[in-house]
């Protein structure tokens, strides 16, 4: 049994690395594994078709829409001659895996196309139901809502639970990571994640710094972490810096997430994360005005952050474009430190997220769904 699987982006790395290992559990030794991803399916024993590196990119480019041709061309010659899979496993990454899977199914409609962490087709552009429909044989999804979607239009769907459900780690132990990295004990605590693409530290670090120093002058006894994404380059991070005086860490986003009293973000999954270790947020991102008023023209919802989609209510503060000014931020988070009755609200509102989402292993259930077909094969 031959399978390719195509992720896009350090967590779609991540998530596929997990399926890799409950499926090598019970089916090594019947399973050939290649694929486009990162050290996580590498380390898993994968053999790598492509690294990431070229994917990560967001925006319209020359450049950006070039290597991605490139690559998917690669891509789809390469499985169509030469290594043949039965099945293509993409996850994430939808523009670039939705033509993935057209131009594949286009040359061999009896290839089994799997996608695992589908578009969010809820939040935009609708209209690729249709190529999902048309091109890809069963969809595993994570979130329940969107099971009973997919199946009124007809495309094979297996609900398999969120995977930060059961991956996320648990929360670190605070005094611990407070001596480690000599912070103080008796000061509150804000930690920065500007993002994991070049493009948003070039659009938000600048903004979420001189929001923590508008609030270091007002607030003395709160102290700042930067996060630093691990996907990223020390030189090409620190390009960004703009010599701050607040300390980075790197490799520890989720004990920065679970010990921090409150948190700046770019949009994205670690909203989901910090919602599920109860740690309150805004939520703050802004990109080129053309890209945004597109954006506007093909959105299906008006919120952005995934803590307000599956709980559809306003629990984290959305501070998007215009809204993405240091003075709007330090307010916000000045907010969530100091009014405690706001606080407390906000922390079990995030409670409830975890609720929603089921308890199931998304890895397991995505490995039994490729088990079918491999029992089918042998």
């Amino acid at each position: 049994m031959k399978i390719f699987i195509i992720t896009g982006e350090h967590s779609g790395d991540i998530h596929a690395s997990k399926v890799v290992e409950e499926l090598k559990k019970t089916y090594s030794s019947n399973l050939i594994i290649e694929g486009v991803g990162g050290e996580n399916l590498q380390n898993a024993g994968v053999k790598l078709f492509s690294t990431q590196e070229n994917m990560s990119a967001m925006g319209i480019s020359f450049d950006i829409l070039v290597n991605h041709f490139n690559l998917g061309s690669r891509i789809v010659n390469y499985l169509n001659n030469d290594f043949k899979p039965d099945l293509v496993l993409l996850i994430d990454y939808g523009a670039f895996n939705l033509n993935i899977a057209k131009f594949l199914k286009k040359n061999n409609k009896n290839i089994k196309i799997f996608y695992y962490i589908p578009p969010q087709i809820w939040a935009t552009r609708k209209w690729r139901i249709n190529v999902i429909k048309k091109y890809v044989d069963k969809v595993l999804c994570i979130f329940p809502f969107e099971k009973e979607m997919y199946e009124q239009n007809g495309i094979q769907t297996r609900y398999c639970g969120h995977p930060l459900t059961s991956q996320l780690p648990p929360p670190a132990d605070r005094d611990d990571f407070f001596e480690r990295h000599n912070l103080d004990k008796n000061k509150k605590l804000v930690s920065i994640f500007p993002g994991s693409r070049v493009y948003e530290l070039k659009t938000l670090m600048k903004i979420f710094i001189k929001s923590a120093q508008l609030l270091k002058k007002l607030h003395p006894d709160v102290q700042f972490l930067i996060s630093h994404a691990p996907n990223l380059a020390d030189d090409v991070f620190n390009k960004y810096l703009d010599q701050s005086e607040f300390k980075v860490i790197k490799d520890e986003n989720h004990a920065m997430l679970s010990v921090s009293d409150a948190l700046i973000l770019a949009s994205g999954t670690v909203a989901l994360e910090a919602s599920l270790y109860k740690t309150p947020m805004i939520i703050s991102y802004r990109g080129p005005w053309l890209l945004y008023i597109i954006y506007l023209t093909v959105r299906c919802i008006n919120k952005v952050s995934l803590p307000n989609i599956i709980a559809n209510k306003d629990i984290v503060p959305e501070l998007i474009q215009n809204n993405a000014k240091p003075d709007l931020i330090a307010y916000n988070i000045e907010k969530l430190l100091y009014d405690s009755e706001y606080r407390e609200k906000n922390i079990k509102e995030l409670g409830e997220i975890k609720e929603l989402l089921s308890d199931k292993n998304s890895a397991k259930e995505v490995a039994r769904e490729i088990a079918n077909i491999v029992t089918k094969s042998y």
